[in-house]
């Protein structure tokens, strides 16, 4: 049953205690978001030394790194797209699915069984809440149901509004 192979917690993704964390970020790695920053400073200073020989990342891309000083082993870096009010938004979620996509095709290579995903293109980056967790409980459910590798992917929530969100769209699309 999906439904016990997927959680929704409030909480610090820096905390968890799971193979793999994700975290959002730019091109660069540079640790400039709220996620990133935190993952970077938790991590500790080996963390950017990675990510300088990683390159430049385009968008929706994951690349994969040691979790240095996090209980996580990995963590999985993916780029989101901003959202844009106003403009047809169509590119952007397709590449907010894509970095899901690749973030648990990664996972399913380094054989992840725990990830802990934050909310992929919200908050900085503007994505509607509702929108930003149906396409991420879309394709987690469509990753299980093809996938037996990973065993648990956790939602993690900093504040009760995107809890909710998330919790709406596991029993819209999974129950």
């Amino acid at each position: 049953m999906l439904t016990n192979r997927i959680s929704i917690i409030k909480g610090d993704i820096t905390k968890l205690k799971v193979d793999a964390i994700v975290n959002t970020t730019d091109p660069y790695f540079s640790g400039s978001s709220v996620v990133d920053a935190a993952i970077h400073r938790a991590a500790g200073d080996r963390l950017r030394e990675e990510c300088d020989r990683l390159n430049r990342s385009s968008k929706s891309e994951a690349k994969i790194t040691s979790g240095y000083n996090l209980p996580a082993r990995w963590i999985i870096h993916t780029v989101a797209p901003l959202w844009q009010k106003g403009n047809n938004n169509d590119e952007r979620m397709l590449a907010v699915a894509e970095c899901y996509r690749n973030c648990l095709a990664l996972a399913e290579e380094y054989s992840v069984r725990t990830i802990a995903f934050p909310a992929i293109s919200r908050g900085m980056l503007g994505f509607p809440r509702r929108e930003a967790s149906r396409i991420a409980v879309r394709e987690v459910k469509g990753f299980l149901e093809r996938n037996s590798s990973v065993e648990k992917v956790v939602f993690v929530c900093l504040e009760q509004k995107y809890y909710n969100h998330y919790w709406n769209a596991v029993k819209e699309i999974i129950e």
